[in-house]
């Protein structure tokens, strides 16, 4: 049962997401448009004749708006490298990418690949198809399968702190 640190931390994330995410964006879009607006657009005579009022700029500013963002947003995530920064990023900083993920591959995926793995080695020991190559890879893949459900970390980390998370 996650004690009240861990509720606290949850609802800090969840505050910073919604926050982040939904409030700001919101209230950005609002304030860039009547920023443009009245500061710009009713200083400047000849775009006051064609936005007299506020509400035709809003549609048409959404309108032009809406899809040019997602041009910028699909452009940000196929064409550009900062995507794939920010995933590296995020692989690196989650603690879950050395080790097993809590609950199905924890408790059954990976005690079953180990299982599976233990009758294969034992058929071929058995009709003596083993080599002593197939055998060090074997063994290797076995160690690594019980460090995982032992909890311990395969791999190497990037980041050195990673190793201290438990």
């Amino acid at each position: 049962m996650p004690g009240t640190s861990s509720y606290l931390t949850r609802a800090w994330y969840y505050f910073r997401i919604g926050y982040s995410t939904y409030l700001t964006f919101i209230l950005g879009y609002v304030s860039t448009l009547i920023t443009v607006y009245y500061l710009a657009i009713k200083n400047i005579p000849s775009l006051l004749h064609i936005f007299p009022e506020f509400t035709p700029f809003v549609v048409l500013g959404t309108i032009i708006g809406a899809p040019f963002s997602i041009i910028i947003g699909w452009f940000h995530l196929k064409r550009t490298t900062s995507y794939s920064a920010e995933a590296d990023i995020t692989v690196e900083s989650n603690p879950y990418s050395y080790r097993l993920i809590p609950g199905k591959e924890a408790e059954a995926f990976a005690p079953s690949y180990l299982e599976l793995l233990i009758l294969v080695k034992k058929l071929l020991e058995a009709q003596k198809l083993l080599t002593e190559e197939d055998q060090k890879r074997i063994t290797t893949v076995e160690s690594k399968l019980r460090a995982l459900i032992d909890g311990d970390m395969v791999g190497s980390p990037r980041r050195q702190a990673l190793r201290d998370y438990t």
